[in-house]
């Protein structure tokens, strides 16, 4: 797993779909380091839950965002998250998921880099 510079973990619909099953199954656990770990150092989130407890809806920056999802969800242990649907643009390295949890639905999508670390994500929920 040496070549990261060389683009070996470069994203494409394999890896995404493998990405969506683990990204699932650390929500699930609520395993918040797991789910960071696939960001990029300089990363940008945004969501509307990030707007109600922080007064902004975009938190930049992996460490910001591990703190931000501790102090959203670090009170819970497991979340029965369901994923309706996934799509993957090669073109522009985009995954867009499509879950569920409880009676809140969302899409969220994340923009990947060359090295497969999301670099940019946006939640939108909705009943």
């Amino acid at each position: 797993m040496g070549a990261q510079n060389l683009g070996a973990q470069k994203m494409d619909r394999a890896a995404a779909e493998r990405f969506v099953a683990a990204w699932c199954a650390n929500w699930c656990k609520v395993d918040i380091d797991a789910v960071v770990a696939h960001f990029a150092a300089d990363a940008q989130m945004r969501s509307p839950l990030a707007l109600s407890l922080t007064g902004s809806p975009v938190v930049t920056g992996a460490e910001n965002i591990r703190a931000y999802w501790r102090e959203a969800y670090g009170h819970i242990e497991s979340a029965d998250l369901k994923i309706l649907s996934w799509s993957w643009d090669e073109v522009i390295a985009r995954l867009t998921v499509w879950w569920q949890l409880g009676d809140t639905r969302a899409s969220e999508f994340m923009d990947f880099d060359d090295a497969g670390r999301v670099v940019r994500s946006e939640a939108f929920y909705g009943k």
